[in-house]
């Protein structure tokens, strides 16, 4: 083999092994479940329900 088709051979490697990379990053990105605290009740917001 010459050299030239080894450098090929371990550049396709090097970019499968990236993408493989990235596709599993970015998995795992949308299936991180958001939560958000509950708005906090200021007295103002009370006085408001009350009249």
């Amino acid at each position: 083999m010459s050299t030239m088709i080894i450098v090929v051979i371990i550049s396709i490697i090097v970019v499968l092994v990236v993408l493989a990379l990235s596709v599993l990053t970015i998995n795992k990105g949308y299936s991180y479940k958001h939560t958000i605290d509950p708005p906090k009740r200021n007295s103002s917001d009370e006085t408001r329900e009350d009249k």
